[in-house]
């Protein structure tokens, strides 16, 4: 177990709400951390749109319904969780605490839900698969012929229930706080699976530049496309999922090749800077699969009532990236046991005040946005969207 959080049992009881755990690890970072892990790209329009969106999301909650036996259980992927969330990718856990992914997955295992191991996770899958939890693998295409097939192969070999490979990022976004800071990963701080978990140049300071986009922009392939995701499919027996979907067109496409659920993200705003925010991409890509595939939602969850709000809008589920590393940063294992405490209690709570005793009642849920317009979730997958204006933190 990771010590506790600095006061203890009294500090963690004053973690009300995510954003409380936000503002704990903001004090607690390096500064030069704090904006990896935060920032967005551009001038982070659509950082701030991503929780802008929400916002603007109203729930219309019925009554006179018994919610005595309230339950936020549900499937992911055809396996039990205890609700509809699992931890998303997030590069180098361990620049926020020595045990990195290590603790976040046994979190994630303690609360019953999937952590999903980052392609740059600073621990080996095979460290993470050997704790027992549900265990999902993030890929990123590389350059190198084979490398990301190889990947894939480990991934599989070692345990892992999903791959999820990322396909918003040919390069990475220009991050202007990484850039002024002209952020290098330390010495301690490798990626486990890529340059034998040894030195790269995300370790080289280069002037007016983050170390870690130019080592990506070497590892990354841009040229990734559809014949990749054919050979990705017919390479494994894993359910896939594509992570960087905000395209109706591109969701249907993914469907005829076999993808077995989509993310819609933006990448935590981390990517296209003025990418519409994903709540606001979830209704279409839900209307337009049809149920053929699963819909995650990824990008700015920051709560149980935004869970609640993806699943009345079309989602599956959701993912959640930066807050569990707040978690991380504040208390270790402890700090992300809270982050899911959190979002759980948060979520029952919000089901049984909106008169559903189930995940299935919360997707019948009719939905205002903005103020002005009304639909349930099939009215906003037949095209309604929100007015425009964080998930995972990618590499």
């Amino acid at each position: 177990m990771s010590d506790p959080a600095p006061g203890g049992d009294t500090a963690a009881a004053q973690l009300l709400t995510l954003e409380d755990v936000e503002r704990a690890a903001a004090a607690a970072l390096p500064a030069g951390v704090r904006d990896f892990i935060a920032g967005g790209s551009g001038r982070e329009r659509t950082l701030a749109a991503n929780r802008a969106a929400f916002d603007r999301v109203f729930l219309r909650p019925r009554v006179l319904r018994d919610v005595s036996r309230c339950s936020a259980a549900a499937e992911l992927l055809d396996r039990p969780v205890s609700m509809p969330v699992a931890i998303a990718p997030v590069a180098y856990q361990g620049l926020v605490h020595p045990e990195g992914e290590l603790a976040a997955a046994r979190a994630a295992k303690a609360a019953g839900v999937p952590f999903t191991v980052s392609t740059l996770s600073t621990v080996p899958v095979e460290e993470i698969t050997a704790l027992g939890g549900d265990v999902w693998f993030q890929l990123y295409w590389l350059r190198e012929p084979g490398r990301a097939l190889e990947l894939a192969r480990r991934a599989e070999d070692a345990g892992c229930t999903a791959l999820m490979l990322t396909v918003d990022v040919p390069w990475m976004g220009r991050r202007l706080r990484d850039v002024r800071n002209e952020f290098t990963l330390p010495d301690h701080v490798r990626a486990a699976h890529l340059d034998g978990g040894g030195a790269s140049a995300a370790h080289h300071r280069t002037v007016g530049a983050s170390a870690v986009a130019v080592h990506t922009g070497l590892e990354f392939s841009p040229s990734l496309s559809w014949s990749q995701v054919a050979e990705l499919r017919a390479s494994t027996r894993l359910p896939l999922l594509l992570k960087g979907v905000l395209a109706p067109e591109d969701a249907v496409r993914a469907v005829e090749f076999g993808v077995d659920a989509v993310v819609v993200s933006n990448h935590g705003g981390r990517q296209l800077d003025s990418a519409l925010p994903s709540v606001e991409a979830l209704p279409g890509i839900a209307e337009a699969v049809g149920g053929d595939c699963r819909v995650l939602l990824d990008s700015g969850v920051r709560s149980g009532t935004d869970v609640l709000k993806a699943l009345a809008l079309g989602a599956s589920g959701v993912l959640v990236g930066r807050p569990p590393v707040w978690g991380l940063a504040v208390a270790g294992e402890d700090g992300v046991r809270r982050v899911l405490g959190l979002l759980a209690d948060e979520l029952a709570d919000a089901l049984g005040l909106a008169g559903c005793a189930t995940v299935a009642d919360a997707r019948r849920l009719r939905t205002v946005r903005g103020g002005t317009g009304t639909g349930d979730g099939a009215g906003q997958r037949a095209g309604t969207t929100l007015m425009a204006g964080e998930g995972a933190a990618g590499p």
